[in-house]
């Protein structure tokens, strides 16, 4: 099986200004690089997926580890999940502080018999894993929420879905060479949201894969959560739509009902897609011969596919 990847990095307006999208480009190939030589050396899918989600989420221009955006009582609190396509097998954490990588918690809880752990309980987790303590907060995401602190928080989220230079959900869908597909979402939130509230990243609806194929969703999470889009996309793809089929369908139905969301694709096959009800998804792609990306792709179309 020729192994293939995709990545992306948020969802949101145009990139408007030339630097803007050439830091984001030369971030997510760097990582599409990194992550396709270690696919060709006959690393699984799982891992693909868990190495390229601590990469992104250690890249501050991302809403994801490093450079989460800050909830309204000024905390950081990220979610991130992990779905073994091989074993049709979901782990997750919501809400978890003051750790590096919540795709390492989620990757711990894979061969855990509870496997979304929230709050507390992923807390209490992380010391039973000894993991160290670390401060995941950047000057840029606390000048933010100091800002907007002035402002009452009038606007609905954080500089997270708008596509300037910095800021996006992440997440990884591999197959490697077995066939084996996994998918990977982590996120910082959208920001100044209230205490408690939960993404889609640390759900099905917004991370899923099974031996069909495998999907990761950015954008608003609501949105997300309803429409159940990447259990819906996987499921149409079991059920005999070709991924691409999927998408359109999908997306279709995702734009009736006015949703703003991307997401990224693969299936058993090989063929990589994705999607966007927005100008624009951060989305960079290796095909089995050269990277490629989704920044400058029509903006007036709103699914794609590579063989």
């Amino acid at each position: 099986m020729q192994p293939k990847l995709i990545i992306h990095g948020g969802a949101g307006s145009s990139l408007d200004e030339k630097g803007g999208l050439e830091i984001v480009r030369k971030s997510l190939h760097r990582i599409v690089d990194e992550l396709y030589n270690l696919l060709l050396g006959d690393t699984a899918a799982l891992d693909i997926v868990i190495r390229g989600c601590q990469m992104l989420e250690d890249d501050p221009i991302f809403n994801a580890g490093t450079g989460s955006v800050l909830q309204s009582d000024g905390q950081i609190r990220m979610s991130a999940s992990l779905m073994d396509g091989l074993n049709h097998r979901f782990s997750g954490v919501i809400n978890v502080s003051r750790i590096k990588n919540p795709i390492d918690l989620a990757r711990a809880l894979q061969e855990s018999p509870d496997r979304v752990l929230s709050d507390s309980g992923a807390a209490e987790f992380v010391r039973e894993l000894q993991m160290p303590v670390y401060n995941p907060l950047t000057d840029k995401r606390l000048n933010e929420w100091l800002e907007d602190r002035k402002q009452n928080f009038n606007r609905k989220m954080a500089n997270v879905v708008t596509v300037s230079p910095g800021t996006g959900t992440i997440g990884v869908v591999a197959l490697d060479k077995e066939g084996r597909l996994a998918a990977g979402t982590s996120t910082g939130g959208k920001g100044f949201e209230k205490i408690g509230r939960v993404s889609d990243s640390a759900m099905p609806a917004g991370n899923y894969a099974t031996d069909s194929a495998a999907v990761s969703c950015t954008g608003i999470g609501e949105d997300i959560i309803d429409e159940c889009l990447a259990a819906k996309i996987v499921i149409r793809v079991t059920d005999g739509f070709s991924i691409k089929a999927a998408f359109e369908r999908s997306f279709a139905e995702a734009h009736e009902h006015k949703r703003d969301l991307g997401a990224i694709g693969i299936d058993a096959g090989g063929t990589i897609n994705w999607g966007k009800t927005c100008d624009v998804i951060l989305a960079a792609f290796h095909d089995g011969e050269k990277i490629g990306d989704s920044l400058e792709a029509d903006k007036g179309k709103s699914t794609f596919s590579v063989e």
